[in-house]
């Protein structure tokens, strides 16, 4: 009987523990990594020629060249839905200001206008991506 009782705990204890190896990512009030979805404009986006990258965050912006990371604009943007930004850009080089309207197509791209009436793409940048 005590033979019996001590294989039926040690198969009890055996799926256990096969049960607990195919448990996969955090489980119950784990504190695991938080992914978060982008939000509206705040990050980085790249043009699609591969030429600037602009960094937007609380309602400033800064455009810098990805061959040499030197700064070739700087401003301001506002919000005007939760698909729209009026962005107010002052060029470094031409020292000149200009607005774009920029429409948020995605998560992921912005299809923008400048007063002038050229029109670009920015796409976000992936997180982790040089």
């Amino acid at each position: 009987m005590l033979i019996a009782r001590k294989a039926a705990l040690a198969g009890a204890a055996l799926a256990l523990l096969a049960v607990a190896g195919c448990q996969t990512g955090p489980g119950p009030g784990s504190t695991g990594p938080v992914v978060r979805a982008p939000q509206g404009v705040e990050g980085e986006w790249l043009s699609t020629d591969g030429v600037a990258m602009s960094r937007f965050a609380g309602g400033t912006f800064e455009t810098l060249a990805v061959d040499t990371g030197n700064k070739l604009a700087t401003g301001t943007y506002r919000n005007t839905s939760p698909t729209a930004v009026t962005i107010s850009v002052t060029s470094i080089i031409r020292q000149t200001t200009s607005s774009v309207n920029c429409s948020l197509v995605t998560t992921s791209q912005m299809n923008c206008t400048s007063s002038a009436g050229q029109q670009f793409v920015l796409v976000r940048k992936q997180a982790g991506a040089a």
